[in-house]
């Protein structure tokens, strides 16, 4: 029921309330603490990173600096095919023919939280909300950041920065989502 109700403000291109998003993410949490985790697009604001603190040692916050634009071409060149999950991006994953699945041949649609006026609105959002996030976590130390538009030259780098944190990770368990 948290995840209905966290859906419908994803759906009208607003941010999650930090007391929902709170919830949802720290009950995950619960139980891994004999291992290394990465959370990604949380906290995304002071309150969350606060109430995260209280939960968990954080050793490091990695801040992915990418241009407004570049974000905003990605998520609404995103279609997906409903029954598969199936995702394609207009730009480097396009289907075979334009608006149809591959593999079935069923009309794809677009997320509403892909839509253009969606998406500017949730990343006008989640940068004034999270500029004070990395300010919190800058001052603590924790905070490393990369800069780029493009995964696989901002990869290696932080790659390179997780090995000074986790030794023991290699290359294959880190290309693994969990």
């Amino acid at each position: 029921e948290v995840g209905i109700l966290a859906k419908s403000y994803i759906d009208q291109g607003r941010l999650i309330p930090d007391d929902i998003m709170t919830r949802l993410v720290l009950s995950e949490l619960k139980g891994l603490d004999q291992y290394n985790w990465l959370l990604d697009g949380f906290p995304r604001t002071v309150a969350q990173a606060e109430a995260l603190d209280k939960e968990c040692q954080i050793d490091t916050v990695i801040d992915l600096d990418v241009p407004f634009e570049t974000i905003k071409c990605r998520l609404t060149a995103r279609w997906i095919h409903p029954a598969s999950g199936r995702v394609y991006n207009l730009e480097f994953s396009p289907p075979k023919m334009e608006g149809i699945d591959d593999i079935t041949g069923e009309p794809l649609v677009q997320r509403d939280d892909d839509k253009p006026e969606t998406v500017t609105k949730r990343l006008q959002a989640y940068d004034a909300q999270t500029k004070p996030v990395l300010e919190y976590y800058r001052e603590k130390g924790l905070l490393k950041s990369f800069s780029g538009t493009e995964t696989n030259k901002i990869w290696p780098h932080i790659y390179a920065f997780l090995q000074t944190k986790l030794p023991d990770v290699s290359q294959k368990d880190a290309a693994t989502p969990r």
